[in-house]
C-alpha cells in the first residue's frame, strides 16, 4: 500500500473535480469548484500542485497550460483516509465508527438491508473479507 499524506478539505474538493471531470485545466478545475464554493484561481493551483507533490495527481505541459489527472482513485483515497481515520480516532478499532453513522447520521432503508447484505456475505466467507 502506498503511503501519502492526507489530504485537506480543499485538496480533497479538487481531487473530486479530477475525478468527476477527468484531465483538467486550473481554469477548468477553478470553473467547476466555484460552482459550490467560492475559491480564487491560486488558490486552486495551489491545491493542483499540492495534489501532485503528494502523489494524488500528475500533470502535463500541453502548449502553454498545465493539464492535471488524477493519479489515485477514489476508492483508493477513500480507504487511505477512512483507515487514517479510525486508527487515529478509535485506535483501529472500526465499530465505533460503526455505531457513530448510524446512531447519529441515522441509515435508511435501502442501506439497511445493504448492510444487512454485507453481513451475510461476510458470515458466509467466515468472517473478515
Amino acid at each position: 500500500m502506498v503511503s501519502r499524506p492526507a489530504l485537506s478539505k480543499g485538496e480533497m474538493d479538487v481531487a473530486r473535480v479530477l475525478w468527476d471531470v477527468g484531465p483538467a485545466g486550473v481554469r477548468d478545475v477553478h470553473q467547476a469548484l466555484s460552482k459550490e464554493r467560492e475559491v480564487e484561481l491560486s488558490t486552486v493551483q495551489t491545491y493542483l500542485r499540492r495534489l501532485e507533490t503528494k502523489g494524488y495527481a500528475t500533470s502535463q505541459l500541453k502548449g502553454r497550460a498545465r493539464v492535471y489527472s488524477a493519479k489515485a482513485k477514489p476508492r483508493t483515497v477513500i480507504r487511505e483516509t477512512v483507515d487514517e481515520l479510525v486508527d487515529r480516532l478509535f485506535g483501529g478499532d472500526s465499530m465505533p465508527l460503526v455505531r457513530h453513522l448510524i446512531e447519529e447520521r441515522g441509515i435508511e432503508q435501502k442501506d439497511l438491508d445493504e448492510l444487512r447484505h454485507l453481513i451475510d456475505k461476510l458470515d458466509r466467507d467466515g468472517g473478515r473479507s
